[in-house]
Parts: structure tokens; C-alpha cells; sequence
């Protein structure tokens, strides 16, 4: 496992509406990394809070409930170390953005449980799969010691 001193200082997590994916990331990355890393979300637009989003991070003691959705073009600083992308859209967006900056564009593919059809269990389901899917990654990619329990 690498040191702590690997990771990166500040890592922006971006989707296309910054509602769910994005969110989730960061919430989870804030969460293991605690003090370590800055890390910030953001959307190519601004979204409304998801309350799927919310109920499936606090199945895991994880609390999103009070985050704001918001665009990329709202963000005062791009003084990010590294930007993960986790929706085409986003991707261009960063791509764009990091230009003339030294700053990693990360893309990990993942899919908007928005688009689940089905009853309330269903929903469900598909937003615990990209949480989980999105935890494992993180866990890959920021090997740290968790500040919390999860």
C-alpha cells in the first residue's frame, strides 16, 4: 500500500449534474482520506439534491444531506492536483478546463442510476451499485488508512 504522502492534495470529482456520482465520491473520499486531501464536487450543470443518493450513503454512515449541487464554472479555484470524471460530458468539461494547468484528468465510466426503471427496491439497487463501485475505486486509487469506519 502507498504512503500517504502519495495522494494528491486536491481532488475534484465531477459529473453531469453533480447530484449523485459526484457527490458520492467526494462524500466517500472526504470520509477515508479525512484532513489529508482537499476534495471538492461539482457537475457540468448544477442538479437537485437526490434523496436515492442520500439513502443509499447513509446505509453506509456516510451523510450527503446537506450538499449543494453546483456547477463547474461556479468553482473560484481550479487549484486541483487531480479531476475524476465520471460522465462523458464531464470528462470533455475537465479535459477543457485542466488546460494550461498541470492538473491529472482521471475518467472512470460510470453509469447514472437515474436511468433505472422499476419499483423503489430496484432504484435502489442500481444507486447501492454505483456507490459500491465508486467506494471499491476509490479505495484503489487513494490508498490511505480510513479516518472512519466504513
Amino acid at each position: 500500500m502507498s504512503a500517504d504522502g502519495d495522494l494528491p492534495g486536491a481532488v475534484l470529482f465531477t459529473c453531469a449534474s453533480n447530484a449523485i456520482r459526484s457527490p458520492m465520491a467526494a462524500a466517500m473520499l472526504r470520509h477515508l482520506a479525512g484532513r489529508k486531501v482537499y476534495v471538492e464536487s461539482a457537475g457540468v450543470r448544477p442538479g437537485k439534491p437526490d434523496p436515492f443518493a442520500i439513502a443509499v450513503m447513509d446505509e453506509i454512515g456516510i451523510d450527503i444531506a446537506d450538499h449543494i449541487p453546483r456547477a463547474i464554472d461556479d468553482l473560484h479555484d481550479m487549484g486541483f492536483d487531480r479531476i475524476v470524471a465520471l460522465a462523458p460530458e464531464a470528462q470533455h468539461k475537465a479535459l477543457e478546463l485542466a488546460q494550461g494547468y498541470a492538473i491529472d484528468v482521471t475518467y472512470w465510466p460510470t453509469p447514472d442510476p437515474t436511468l433505472t426503471t422499476g419499483s423503489r427496491e430496484m432504484i435502489l439497487d442500481a444507486y447501492r451499485g454505483v456507490r459500491d463501485r465508486l467506494f471499491d475505486k476509490i479505495k484503489a486509487e487513494f490508498p490511505i488508512q480510513a479516518a472512519g469506519g466504513v
